[in-house]
């Protein structure tokens, strides 16, 4: 691909922790980053604004990616405006932990419509310019949790268990058409999410990780970043652990 050519790069769940330094990793000059986030969020003009001082363009809306329709009219309004998707980035995720036993069907719902089905509606809407273009970068975040399982955490396992998988079939469809898509899975990552746990929880969690601290989204970040370069070109359907050592 010619360097000349802006590469457009889409991000879901982009306007804060890990998503706002993932946006931040590919950003630069010729990249033009379209993030989304569900609900509104104030943090998303500053991660605009970080976006255009490493040199890029910034475009952000408020998308909940468990829409089809509206995931399918975010990315016409990315073709028509741009006219190609390089980069996807399926990042937006949410928890709602519960035991299984007392989990709501709505709290098993949510997080399966956004975690899992998001990335297949995001996945699907990029894919056709990308078979056109004989070219893209598809990145996914999983979980270590989709690996190693979790409890309290029925409904999050299965999403990102089922974004493994989703990674490992869609490269095997895509490749012949020089599409990679590769996953990243996230161990403990110091994010508001994270910081938000009771400290006994916190403390029994990083007493578990060989590093003994928290990742931070930059961790995960700089790992997108390589999956999105062509670095990276003859690396497809994998799934790279970044978590300190916690799951092997």
């Amino acid at each position: 691909m010619s360097e000349q050519v802006q590469r457009t790069i889409v991000v879901t769940g982009g306007s804060r922790g890990i998503g706002r330094a993932i946006c931040l990793a590919l950003a630069g000059p010729d990249t033009h980053i379209y993030f989304n986030y569900f609900p509104a969020d104030e943090e998303a003009s500053k991660t605009e604004k970080l976006i255009t001082d490493a040199g890029g363009m910034a475009t952000s809306a408020v998308l909940n990616v468990a829409s089809e329709k509206d995931v399918e009219s975010f990315f016409d309004r990315i073709l028509d405006e741009t006219g190609r998707i390089d980069i996807l980035v399926n990042n937006a995720g949410i928890t709602r932990d519960s035991l299984l036993v007392r989990m709501k069907d709505k709290d098993w719902n949510d997080v399966i419509d956004i975690n899992l089905k998001g990335t297949f509606y995001c996945t699907r809407a990029a894919t056709k310019p990308m078979m056109k273009q004989r070219f893209g970068r598809i990145v996914n975040i999983a979980s270590v949790v989709g690996a190693s399982g979790n409890p309290g955490q029925a409904n999050y396992v299965a999403s990102k268990a089922g974004i493994i998988g989703l990674t490992k079939a869609v490269a095997l469809e895509l490749a012949s058409r020089n599409i990679t898509v590769n996953a990243v899975a996230p161990g403990f990552i110091e994010t508001d999410m994270t910081a938000a746990l009771p400290e006994k929880a916190r403390d029994a969690m990083l007493s578990g990780i060989p590093l003994k601290r928290g990742g931070k989204p930059e961790d995960i970040a700089a790992v997108v970043a390589f999956l999105a370069s062509e670095n990276a070109a003859y690396i497809t359907g994998q799934t790279i652990h970044v978590n300190g050592g916690m799951y092997m």
